[in-house]
């Protein structure tokens, strides 16, 4: 991961992301560590399938713990510009095939493409930042490309 790369979240994303931190720290962590140490008191650690499961466990979470540090420490909430361009934080209408959708323009760690919520590193979010309404965009797909017309930015 590069630490050295601002990570954009929408406010929200920034919360849900401190949330896991906060939750996986003060909650789940010590629960992992008492299991650790009931598990290792219980006898021959060679074959304690549960000494191995919980300290598995235990070494995910300060991995997932450390992963969230850097991210935080790197995040920066974008904040709306209302100059009629696509930016990070926009909903953007797009209309493709006679068929409206809405999407969500985020950062990457906010990304959920089934919900509508797509990077702004994917293809469609490049071609997407800085057009306004009625602009066009084409995106290159397996299928061939794609042409969408901008149709609303909130």
């Amino acid at each position: 991961m590069d630490t050295n790369h601002t990570q954009l979240f929408t406010k929200e994303g920034l919360e849900a992301l401190k949330k896991e931190y906060e939750d996986l720290l003060k909650v789940k962590r010590p629960v992992a560590v008492t299991r650790l140490s009931d598990a290792r008191e219980a006898g021959d650690l060679s074959e304690n399938s549960e000494y191995v499961s919980a300290k598995q466990d235990l070494s995910f979470m300060d991995g997932r713990i450390a992963e969230l540090e850097v991210i935080l420490h790197s995040a920066k909430i974008i904040s709306k510009t209302s100059n009629g361009k696509i930016d990070v934080g926009s909903r953007v209408t797009l209309h493709l095939n006679g068929k409206k959708d809405i999407y969500h323009l985020v950062g990457e760690w906010e990304a959920d493409p089934m919900n509508r919520k797509i990077s702004n590193e994917s293809p469609l979010g490049k071609a997407l930042l800085g057009k306004k309404i009625g602009d066009e965009v084409e995106v290159s797909a397996p299928a061939g490309k794609i042409k969408y017309k901008i149709l609303e930015i909130e």
